[in-house]
């Protein structure tokens, strides 16, 4: 996993934006490539003049939504029945497959937001978006702002980490647990906020079935 990993950083920095693009789209597919190690990397090398900032937070919001409509297009045309059988051969087993249902199934469209902000529901989303036939222009719009919001506190974070300790690029597995370790709170904030966007949209329909 570290020489993947090393592959992967090393491919983002010689292919600019390109690379941060494809690494991303790989990142919001089925495929374990962590967002720390492409964003934060590309982030500082744009504070150190070798890319454009803005252009690396698009260039991953891009990749991830292509990523993702590229599963939703996928279990569109294959189905469920075709995922719950061979998914567990490419990383998607029956469980994850439920899981990310579920989570579409209570959250809808904010859900789609919500989860490209989230660990592992991010990688996920898109194959119950296909499955149930979400509009793809709502899903594929709700998923680039998400996405590059998500890129956007990547790119923020990263940079200045990378900044006070420079050493993190020699290690991409170190660099993506410290980035991890230090955006927790954003993590926390993010389920407080789907947290209370539930308990208001419950409490609207509480209100409405009791009218």
């Amino acid at each position: 996993m570290h020489e993947l990993l090393v592959a992967w950083f090393e491919f983002t920095r010689e292919w600019g934006y390109l690379g941060v693009f494809l690494m991303m789209a790989l990142e919001s597919t089925i495929v374990p490539v962590p967002s720390e190690i492409v964003i934060p990397p590309a982030a500082y090398w744009a504070s150190q003049g070798e890319l454009s900032m803005t252009g690396v937070v698009l260039a991953g919001g891009a990749g991830s939504t292509f990523g993702s409509s590229a599963t939703y297009v996928f279990t569109a045309t294959f189905g469920r029945a075709f995922v719950a059988r061979w998914g567990r051969y490419f990383l998607l087993p029956v469980a994850r497959l439920e899981m990310a249902e579920r989570w579409l199934e209570t959250y809808q469209t904010g859900g789609v937001f919500i989860a490209r902000l989230l660990p592992v529901v991010r990688h996920l989303i898109g194959f119950p978006a296909g499955l149930v036939r979400m509009p793809f222009a709502t899903f594929a719009a709700v998923t680039f702002v998400g996405s590059t919001l998500w890129c956007a506190v990547l790119a923020f974070f990263g940079a200045k980490t990378i900044g006070a300790k420079p050493d993190l690029l020699q290690n991409p597995g170190a660099l993506a647990e410290v980035l991890k370790h230090d955006l927790w709170w954003f993590v926390a904030a993010v389920v407080g906020l789907g947290a209370g966007w539930l308990f208001v949209k419950w409490f609207a329909g509480r209100n409405t079935v009791a009218a």
